[in-house]
């Protein structure tokens, strides 16, 4: 019973200790955190971080706006896919279902299979009796998402 008592003051003590030690290493200002008042900066500051610090992006050749038909007559392998964005209830646990934006009516998407170099081509078309439009969009890519528009019901967008 003692050392039971005794290991149990030791993890106690290692416990407040450890909490003790690591709540000091915080100010107060990085526990609350704070507002950045935009008024109080130098105009040249924002200016710099709305340019990026002069750093000019360039729209990577793999993603550049191209011509399709020009890229079938390059010599490289063309593999094309065709998707149709449709909104779709899924079911899910609980008998209920879900109301999700789909390629081709799964969630994920189906897989697109291509070999290092292959230029890929892809249709998405969204039906007339959609809601809503669809888009292949990339989220956390350094590329314009102007590239990759959203597409209305009734329309069909080809992204190379």
């Amino acid at each position: 019973m003692n050392r039971r008592l005794s290991t149990l003051f030791t993890i106690a003590a290692v416990a407040v200790m450890g909490a003790t030690l690591f709540g000091s290493t915080y100010t107060q200002t990085q526990i609350a955190g704070q507002s950045l008042d935009s008024s109080k900066l130098d105009v040249n500051v924002m200016d710099q971080i709305r340019n990026m610090g002069g750093l000019q992006l360039v729209m990577p050749q793999a993603f550049a706006e191209t011509d399709c038909g020009a890229l079938e007559s390059s010599g490289r392998t063309v593999v094309e896919f065709n998707l149709t964005g449709e909104s779709v209830e899924l079911p899910i646990m609980g008998g209920k279902t879900f109301n999700a934006m789909t390629f081709s009516g799964q969630v994920p998407g189906p897989t697109l299979r291509v070999t290092q170099g292959d230029v890929v081509k892809m249709t998405l078309t969204i039906p007339d009796d959609e809601v809503t439009g669809h888009g292949n969009d990339m989220h956390a890519s350094q590329i314009s998402a102007s590239a990759f528009e959203s597409v209305n019901p009734g329309e069909t967008a080809q992204y190379c």
